[in-house]
């Protein structure tokens, strides 16, 4: 997993990236806000640390993402999915594609 922050500006993207204005992904942010994008590994599996997600707002950017809950529940979302991660009983995050999934987290700032 790699982790990268950005706070308050634009952040780039591959040739395929549709850039607007105000997109989560890639627009710039107010500047009390941060961007925070997390890679997962194909096939890896991110262990949930709840404070990792407080206050954030998670759009799947590339790829699929599995939350995983305890027994057999789990949960699947893809690119352009829009997700709420603070608060929730699960164990992880999964990549269960073949290409890098890249989650992109935008919160505010603590201060």
């Amino acid at each position: 997993m790699t982790a990268h922050h950005d706070a308050g500006q634009a952040n780039g993207g591959g040739p395929e990236d549709v850039r607007h204005p105000h997109s989560l992904v890639h627009g710039r942010l107010p500047p009390r806000f941060e961007r925070r994008t997390v890679v997962i590994a194909p096939g890896r599996t991110l262990a949930y640390d709840e404070s990792e997600w407080r206050d954030a707002i998670v759009v799947v950017h590339r790829g699929q993402v599995e939350l995983r809950a305890g027994g057999d529940g789990r949960r699947r979302f893809g690119r352009g999915d829009i997700l709420w991660l603070d608060g929730l009983s699960i164990r992880g995050l999964h990549n269960p594609g073949t290409e890098p999934a890249v989650l992109v987290a935008v919160s505010r700032l603590i201060r």
